[in-house]
């Protein structure tokens, strides 16, 4: 068995490409309408995943728009899409800068987390061992839930 993607539903395929590849990082690999299906899909990477080969193909995050309106809800009970970063200060920092909210901010120098314009909970790992605890972020509450 291989892990291939997770599918998350979106609204809107401007705000959900911002979020995911401009201020992620995340990269767009290839993108399927269906007219009989009224629907698009939009398959992304991680940049460190991306390069794999074919027979190695990189787990996917499979972006969902149905081209009839629909309301979803927060999908609590989907739980969270996981990514390990190289500086978690670094990239919580660039995402604020981008307007994107803390949810749970990296007070231990090892994990965050943040929600997608959907309400998706995505949380960000410190790759390798925890940073050394900092400020503001040991000081930083946390903002709303994910």
């Amino acid at each position: 068995m291989r892990y291939l993607h997770t599918m998350v539903r979106i609204k809107d395929i401007d705000a959900s490409l911002d979020f995911y590849c401009n201020k992620l990082g995340m990269e767009e690999t290839r993108r399927m309408d269906s007219k009989a299906g009224k629907f698009t899909l939009i398959f992304l990477a991680a940049p460190l995943d991306k390069d794999r080969g074919k027979a190695e193909q990189a787990p996917l995050l499979e972006l969902t728009y149905n081209w009839e309106p629909e309301e979803y809800g927060e999908g609590r009970n989907f739980g969270h899409l996981a990514f390990e970063v190289d500086d978690i200060y670094a990239t919580c920092q660039s995402l604020m800068d981008n307007g994107v909210i803390i949810n749970r901010p990296p007070r231990d120098g090892r994990m965050a987390f943040i929600r997608s314009p959907d309400n998706v909970s995505i949380e960000l790992l410190q790759k390798g061992e925890s940073k050394p605890k900092a400020e503001p972020w040991t000081s930083m509450e946390n903002t709303g839930h994910w």
